[in-house]
């Protein structure tokens, strides 16, 4: 049986495991890995709008792993449409890059249920063998954050060198070319860099796990000790 200190590290680690898990999850099912703004190129050349005007043809851009959405103004007011990146979508995209982000968190959340049920099982009991012990956990967690690293870096790349906004916002437009002013990255890419740092902190944790803490000494009451006098009385 584990001490009551590597109960309460490994069973913190296991949390934190669960909150990775949670991150990836949320970030591979929501829509604002990236937002922007988009300006209807073409009606504002058809009326040669300035520069106070431009504002009128200025519209919104989301879009994440699966699904997004856009807003534009071409002078017919706002037009909301949604945005599926498969299955027509991610042809136009560089679909390797983005197939190889979703395998790569996939993979991630593998690896941080791994790392989880081996917290579980070190803080219940004491492994026998060190790869199901703390090596085990440095190398699940380590693996894990690799895989949400590698993720998030070929994200970044399809957005920032092969237009992923451009293509997104420009898809199925037949009649007006959309420009991307600027697009920057939002709360759901981050999550995924959360995911990545909880890793590091879940290492943290275990390597705490090994420190020994001073046991408390327990101080054995004295014995009564009995003089000559006592015996006469």
């Amino acid at each position: 049986m584990p001490s009551l200190w590597k109960r309460i590290t490994f069973s913190a680690a296991s949390v934190l495991c669960v909150g990775s898990v949670a991150l990836l999850v949320v970030a591979l099912s929501t829509e604002r890995w990236v937002t922007g703004r988009i300006l209807c190129k073409t009606g504002a050349e058809i009326v040669n709008a300035s520069s106070p005007e431009l504002e009128q043809f200025i519209g919104d851009l989301y879009y994440g792993l699966f699904q997004g959405g856009k807003t534009k103004k071409c002078g017919l007011g706002k037009r909301r449409s949604k945005i599926y990146i498969f299955p027509k979508l991610v042809r136009t995209l560089n679909g390797g890059l983005h197939m190889m982000v979703i395998l790569f968190l996939l993979v991630a959340v593998g690896f941080a249920l791994v790392s989880l049920s081996f917290c579980i099982y070190n803080a219940r009991k004491v492994p026998y063998q060190s790869i199901k012990g703390h090596k085990g956990l440095y190398l699940w967690n380590f693996i894990a954050a690799l895989f949400g690293a590698l993720a998030l870096l070929c994200f970044l790349a399809a957005v920032r060198h092969h237009s992923m906004s451009e293509r997104v916002a420009n898809y199925r437009e037949n009649l007006f070319v959309l420009a991307v002013l600027d697009d920057s990255l939002d709360w759901s890419f981050w999550l995924g860099v959360g995911s990545v740092a909880t890793h590091f902190a879940v290492c943290g944790v275990v390597a705490m796990s090994r420190i020994k803490l001073p046991k408390p000494e327990i101080k054995k009451p004295e014995e009564p000790t009995i003089s000559s006098l006592d015996l006469l009385y």
